[in-house]
Order: structure tokens, then sequence, then C-alpha cells
């Protein structure tokens, strides 16, 4: 979709809002608590934001966008090469972080920016009065995007605000919030990388599928895409059979051959590239596919396969 910037605002001295908008005026397609957006930016590449306004709009999407100087240039594009009306191309919203509605409670675990999904899910959990916390981990006040909106009415008793003046130990207690397992209660953690590891330690007792997670960048200890063997990929509606080496990714291997499958991050982290598969075992290396995903569905960009060859619903 081309949208067209309507608004700009600086939430803290580091992170903007960015509010797009349909030229015409008409609605947007809807999206669920925990969805994204791809972006195209000025200069081409594509990024994933957050869509952290309330679900239940349907005439605009609201991103928060912090800025980054050490990262891929993304967020610096955002805010130094984006302006008010601005026309730009942006995907369908897809969700690989939904809210279980069914839980009987909801503890919410932002850090930094992680905050703006986790910001449309209170917004979601709050509007069908369901049962939430959300604690919210940044340097200090300043730096603390969304207060004022996180301070109204019956929310602000269920938000908790964490300051560590930039000392992680100083922070949440990830392991004393997690150290008993609560029946009916599913957990969704996004923030720095440091912050997403405590919390998957500290919660590795918790049952499968009761803790979730928001990646915005690949895991450190993220599996690499090479491999140490060779193996093949066919494409099922057309017979072709191709080597994907062991210094190669899928994608790469398919792109080579005019095989065109849309792709975006390259680390496994926006789903973008997820494709069937048919028979075949792969070697999933990505962190967003669920079990029972899985079970049909590899991501190219970093999987490989465990099998001598794999059959692609292509």
């Amino acid at each position: 979709m081309l949208l067209r910037v309507s608004a700009i605002r600086d939430e803290t001295l580091a992170i903007r809002l960015f509010e797009l908008v349909d030229p015409d005026g008409l609605d947007l397609p809807g999206f669920t608590a925990g969805s994204h957006v791809d972006v195209t930016l000025p200069d081409g590449q594509v990024r994933q934001y957050s869509l952290c306004n309330s679900p239940a709009e349907r005439r605009r999407y609201v991103l928060g966008v912090l800025r980054e100087s050490g990262g891929r240039g993304g967020s610096c594009q955002m805010h130094a090469r984006v302006f008010p009306d601005d026309l730009l191309m942006v995907s369908v919203p897809r969700n690989h972080f939904p809210l279980d509605e069914n839980a009987r409670h909801h503890l919410l675990i932002a850090g930094g920016i992680g905050i703006t999904p986790l910001l449309a899910m209170v917004s979601r959990l709050h509007s069908i009065d369901a049962s939430f916390e959300l604690h919210y981990c940044t340097r200090d006040e300043k730096s603390t995007a969304f207060r004022a909106r996180l301070a109204v009415g019956d929310i602000a008793s269920k938000v908790h605000f964490h300051h560590d003046g930039g000392v992680p130990g100083k922070g949440l207690d990830v392991s004393e919030l997690l150290a008993s397992v609560v029946s009916g209660t599913h957990v969704y953690c996004c923030g720095p990388a440091g912050l997403m590891a405590a919390v998957k330690a500290a919660g590795a007792h918790w049952p499968a599928g009761q803790i979730h997670f928001e990646h915005f960048t690949a895991p450190a200890l993220c599996p690499s895409v090479v491999g140490t063997a060779s193996f093949e990929v066919e494409i099922a509606s057309s017979g072709l059979v191709l080597s994907v080496p062991a210094d190669r990714s899928i994608l790469s291997v398919l792109m080579s051959a005019g095989v065109l499958v849309d792709s975006s991050c390259g680390a496994g982290v926006c789903g973008t590239c997820t494709t069937r598969y048919l028979s075949g075992e792969p070697d999933h290396r990505d962190v967003v596919l669920s079990d029972a995903e899985q079970r049909e569905h590899v991501m190219i960009c970093v999987s490989r396969a465990r099998s001598a060859r794999l059959v692609l619903d292509l």
C-alpha cells in the first residue's frame, strides 16, 4: 500500500512516532495486537516496524522508531529522510507475536523500544477487560516513551516502570518475576537482547507455549545460515531441483535461479519468506515460527535441511 505520512512527533529524544494514513482517507486493513508492517525506506531498503496504536483503529497505523546510529541505517533514514506528507510503500500487517486472548492472565515485559507491540496489546486487553500487567524497563524517565498514555485511568494501576540508570542489574528482577509458574498465564516479551535472554533463562522452567518473544533482530546465539553440508531443494510446481551449498541460503539459491520469493530481513525474524514444504526435514533456524507452524512451513532465508532434499510448495 502507498500510505501518506500524516504526522510525525518526537516521543522521546530518540524515539519518533510516524502516523500513516490512506491518501484518500479510506480505512486501512485491520490488524491484531502484536502486528508489524514492512516499510520501504527512501533508499529502497525494507524494514519492519510494530504497530503501536489500538487495533480498533482503522484509519491510521502508528509506528514508533528508535534512532539507532549503530544499526543498519533504517532508523536513521526514518528520522532524517521521512517528512509529513511523504508517501511510503507499506505492507499489509502481519502478526508473528499474537495474543492468546483466552489466557487467564497476561504478563507483558517490555524493554525500551520493545514497548511498541506491547502497547497495542495493552489497548486490546483493556478493551476486552482482560487481566494483564505490564513491566516496562527503561534507562530513566526521560527515555520512557508513551508514559502519559500508560498513566491513564485503570491502565495506570497495571503498569510498573523500572529504571536501571544504564545498569541492567538494577532494573527489573525477571528471575523473581518468573520464579513461579502460574497456570493460565502467558508471558510476552520484547526488548533488547539482554532482556530477552534474561527472560528466556528465567522462564526456562515454564511450559512450552506460555512465553512468547518478539525479536527485532536475530539473537546473538541464533544458529548461522551456514551449514556443514549441501542439500537439494525441489520446486514442486516445476520439478526444478537446485543444490544448496553449505555456504549459501535456500533463499539466495532460489533467487539466483530466478525463483522469486518475497523476503525482507534475511535474518529469520520477520516471517516474510515463510514457505510451505511438502516433504523432507527442515533444519529450522528462525525465531518466529511456532512448533505447529514449523511442521508445515520453513523460513528459507536462514533455515536449512537435515534431509538430502526438501520439496517446497512453490
